[in-house]
Protein backbone atom coordinates (compact mmCIF):
# COMPACT_ATOMS: atom_id res chain seq x y z
CA UNK A 1 0.00 0.00 0.00
CA UNK A 2 2.73 2.45 0.98
CA UNK A 3 4.81 1.60 -2.11
CA UNK A 4 1.89 2.33 -4.43
CA UNK A 5 1.21 5.64 -2.68
CA UNK A 6 4.89 6.52 -2.93
CA UNK A 7 4.84 5.91 -6.69
CA UNK A 8 1.68 7.97 -6.98
CA UNK A 9 3.35 10.79 -5.00
CA UNK A 10 6.38 10.78 -7.29
CA UNK A 11 4.06 10.86 -10.32
CA UNK A 12 2.01 13.67 -8.77
CA UNK A 13 -1.19 11.61 -8.76
CA UNK A 14 -1.52 11.02 -5.02
CA UNK A 15 -4.96 11.96 -3.73
CA UNK A 16 -5.07 15.28 -1.82
CA UNK A 17 -6.24 13.61 1.39
CA UNK A 18 -3.07 11.41 1.42
CA UNK A 19 -0.46 13.95 0.41
CA UNK A 20 -0.04 15.52 3.86
CA UNK A 21 0.35 12.20 5.68
CA UNK A 22 2.89 10.89 3.16
CA UNK A 23 5.00 14.04 3.35
CA UNK A 24 4.96 13.87 7.16
CA UNK A 25 6.10 10.23 7.13
CA UNK A 26 8.86 11.02 4.65
CA UNK A 27 10.17 13.93 6.71
CA UNK A 28 10.08 11.83 9.90
CA UNK A 29 12.11 9.10 8.17
CA UNK A 30 14.63 11.66 6.94
CA UNK A 31 15.04 13.10 10.44
CA UNK A 32 15.47 9.67 12.02
CA UNK A 33 18.17 8.58 9.58
CA UNK A 34 20.17 11.83 9.52
CA UNK A 35 23.29 12.04 11.76
CA UNK A 36 24.55 15.49 12.83
CA UNK A 37 28.17 16.13 11.99
CA UNK A 38 30.42 18.13 14.34
CA UNK A 39 31.18 21.58 13.05
CA UNK A 40 34.61 23.21 12.93
CA UNK A 41 34.11 25.09 16.19
CA UNK A 42 33.36 21.90 18.11
CA UNK A 43 36.40 20.16 16.66
CA UNK A 44 38.57 23.19 17.52
CA UNK A 45 37.35 23.22 21.11
CA UNK A 46 38.02 19.51 21.54
CA UNK A 47 41.51 19.93 20.15
CA UNK A 48 42.21 22.86 22.46
CA UNK A 49 40.99 20.94 25.52
CA UNK A 50 43.16 17.95 24.60
CA UNK A 51 46.20 20.21 24.17
CA UNK A 52 45.66 21.82 27.58
CA UNK A 53 45.37 18.39 29.19
CA UNK A 54 48.74 17.42 27.72
CA UNK A 55 50.37 20.63 28.89
CA UNK A 56 49.10 20.32 32.48
CA UNK A 57 49.94 16.63 32.77
CA UNK A 58 53.51 17.51 33.67
CA UNK A 59 52.39 19.66 36.63
CA UNK A 60 51.52 16.66 38.82
CA UNK A 61 54.23 15.28 41.06
CA UNK A 62 54.08 11.88 42.76
CA UNK A 63 54.44 11.92 46.54
CA UNK A 64 55.48 8.35 47.08
CA UNK A 65 57.91 5.97 45.46
CA UNK A 66 61.61 5.48 44.96
CA UNK A 67 63.46 8.79 44.46
CA UNK A 68 65.96 6.96 42.25
CA UNK A 69 63.13 6.30 39.79
CA UNK A 70 61.04 9.46 40.28
CA UNK A 71 63.07 12.50 41.42
CA UNK A 72 60.05 14.18 43.05
CA UNK A 73 59.22 11.13 45.18
CA UNK A 74 60.89 10.06 48.43
CA UNK A 75 58.30 11.68 50.69
CA UNK A 76 58.57 8.93 53.30
CA UNK A 77 62.18 9.91 53.98
CA UNK A 78 61.09 13.49 54.71
CA UNK A 79 58.17 12.50 56.90
CA UNK A 80 60.39 10.22 58.96
CA UNK A 81 62.39 13.26 60.09
CA UNK A 82 59.37 14.90 61.76
CA UNK A 83 59.31 14.68 65.57
CA UNK A 84 55.83 14.69 67.14
CA UNK A 85 56.00 15.52 70.87
CA UNK A 86 53.13 14.81 73.29
CA UNK A 87 50.30 17.27 72.89
CA UNK A 88 49.91 20.09 75.40
CA UNK A 89 46.46 19.29 76.84
CA UNK A 90 45.15 19.25 80.42
CA UNK A 91 45.82 15.97 82.19
CA UNK A 92 42.77 13.84 82.85
CA UNK A 93 40.62 15.64 80.27
CA UNK A 94 38.89 14.06 77.31
CA UNK A 95 41.28 15.93 75.00
CA UNK A 96 44.18 14.22 76.77
CA UNK A 97 42.97 10.80 75.60
CA UNK A 98 42.28 12.17 72.11
CA UNK A 99 45.74 13.74 72.04
CA UNK A 100 47.36 10.37 72.70
CA UNK A 101 45.24 8.73 70.01
CA UNK A 102 46.04 11.47 67.49
CA UNK A 103 49.78 11.41 68.24
CA UNK A 104 49.96 7.62 67.88
CA UNK A 105 48.13 7.80 64.54
CA UNK A 106 50.49 10.50 63.24
CA UNK A 107 53.62 8.64 64.37
CA UNK A 108 52.39 5.55 62.55
CA UNK A 109 51.56 7.54 59.41
CA UNK A 110 54.83 9.48 59.41
CA UNK A 111 57.30 6.78 60.37
CA UNK A 112 55.50 3.45 60.65
CA UNK A 113 55.07 3.72 64.42
CA UNK A 114 58.68 4.55 65.32
CA UNK A 115 60.03 7.86 66.51
CA UNK A 116 62.11 10.00 64.17
CA UNK A 117 65.66 8.62 64.10
CA UNK A 118 67.30 11.91 63.14
CA UNK A 119 64.62 14.57 63.67
CA UNK A 120 64.92 17.70 61.58
CA UNK A 121 61.41 19.07 62.10
CA UNK A 122 59.01 19.39 65.03
CA UNK A 123 55.22 19.24 64.78
CA UNK A 124 53.36 20.95 67.65
CA UNK A 125 49.60 20.49 67.91
CA UNK A 126 46.95 22.17 70.06
CA UNK A 127 43.45 20.74 70.39
CA UNK A 128 40.03 22.18 71.13
CA UNK A 129 36.66 20.39 70.96
CA UNK A 130 32.95 20.98 71.47
CA UNK A 131 29.61 19.13 71.43
CA UNK A 132 26.41 20.27 69.71
CA UNK A 133 22.97 18.74 70.06
CA UNK A 134 21.32 17.88 66.74
CA UNK A 135 18.09 16.08 67.67
CA UNK A 136 16.45 16.33 71.10
CA UNK A 137 13.70 14.10 72.46
CA UNK A 138 10.64 16.30 73.01
CA UNK A 139 9.41 14.15 75.92
CA UNK A 140 12.59 13.85 77.96
CA UNK A 141 14.56 16.86 76.71
CA UNK A 142 17.63 14.66 76.21
CA UNK A 143 19.64 14.56 72.97
CA UNK A 144 19.19 11.65 70.60
CA UNK A 145 21.96 12.68 68.15
CA UNK A 146 24.95 14.91 68.82
CA UNK A 147 27.75 16.35 66.71
CA UNK A 148 31.30 16.20 67.99
CA UNK A 149 33.80 18.70 66.53
CA UNK A 150 37.52 18.90 67.18
CA UNK A 151 40.01 21.45 65.89
CA UNK A 152 43.76 20.98 65.66
CA UNK A 153 46.05 24.00 65.25
CA UNK A 154 49.50 22.74 64.31
CA UNK A 155 52.88 24.27 63.54
CA UNK A 156 55.77 22.65 61.70
CA UNK A 157 59.13 24.10 62.74
CA UNK A 158 62.78 23.49 61.93
CA UNK A 159 64.58 22.06 64.94
CA UNK A 160 67.90 23.66 64.06
CA UNK A 161 66.57 27.20 63.76
CA UNK A 162 63.32 26.80 65.76
CA UNK A 163 61.68 28.75 62.95
CA UNK A 164 58.03 27.96 62.08
CA UNK A 165 57.86 27.04 58.42
CA UNK A 166 54.25 25.84 58.11
CA UNK A 167 51.19 26.80 60.18
CA UNK A 168 47.70 25.43 59.53
CA UNK A 169 44.62 23.96 61.19
CA UNK A 170 42.39 20.97 60.64
CA UNK A 171 38.77 20.42 61.69
CA UNK A 172 36.90 17.13 62.02
CA UNK A 173 33.15 16.80 62.66
CA UNK A 174 31.43 13.50 63.37
CA UNK A 175 27.97 12.62 64.67
CA UNK A 176 26.80 9.85 66.96
CA UNK A 177 23.46 8.72 68.35
CA UNK A 178 22.43 7.77 71.88
CA UNK A 179 20.17 4.66 71.69
CA UNK A 180 18.20 4.64 74.91
CA UNK A 181 18.08 7.71 77.10
CA UNK A 182 18.37 5.70 80.32
CA UNK A 183 21.58 3.94 79.25
CA UNK A 184 24.38 6.32 80.16
CA UNK A 185 27.03 3.79 79.14
CA UNK A 186 25.83 3.75 75.53
CA UNK A 187 26.07 7.54 75.36
CA UNK A 188 29.63 7.54 76.73
CA UNK A 189 30.63 4.71 74.40
CA UNK A 190 29.19 6.58 71.42
CA UNK A 191 31.14 9.71 72.35
CA UNK A 192 34.39 7.75 72.66
CA UNK A 193 33.85 6.22 69.22
CA UNK A 194 33.15 9.68 67.79
CA UNK A 195 36.36 11.02 69.35
CA UNK A 196 38.41 8.17 67.89
CA UNK A 197 36.93 8.69 64.42
CA UNK A 198 37.56 12.42 64.61
CA UNK A 199 41.18 11.85 65.66
CA UNK A 200 41.70 9.57 62.64
CA UNK A 201 40.24 12.21 60.32
CA UNK A 202 42.58 14.83 61.80
CA UNK A 203 45.61 12.55 61.43
CA UNK A 204 44.86 11.90 57.76
CA UNK A 205 44.35 15.59 57.00
CA UNK A 206 47.47 16.71 58.88
CA UNK A 207 49.56 14.10 57.09
CA UNK A 208 48.22 15.20 53.70
CA UNK A 209 48.87 18.88 54.40
CA UNK A 210 52.41 18.30 55.69
CA UNK A 211 53.16 16.01 52.75
CA UNK A 212 51.93 18.68 50.34
CA UNK A 213 54.19 21.23 52.02
CA UNK A 214 57.27 19.04 51.64
CA UNK A 215 56.54 18.61 47.94
CA UNK A 216 55.33 22.06 46.92
CA UNK A 217 56.72 24.23 49.69
CA UNK A 218 53.36 25.81 50.49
Amino acid sequence: MWSSERRQAQAGSLPPWRKGSWVGVSKARMRSTSTPMPDKRTALRLGLAFSLALLTAGCFQPLYGDPAVVPTAGLNDKLSTVDIPPLDVPNGSRNARIGVHLRNALIFDFNGGANASVPAYRLDIKLSSNLQQVIVDMNTGRPDIQNYAITANYTLSEIATKKPIFIANAIARVSYNIPGQQQRFTGDRGLIDAEDRAAKVLADEIRSRVSSYFVSGS
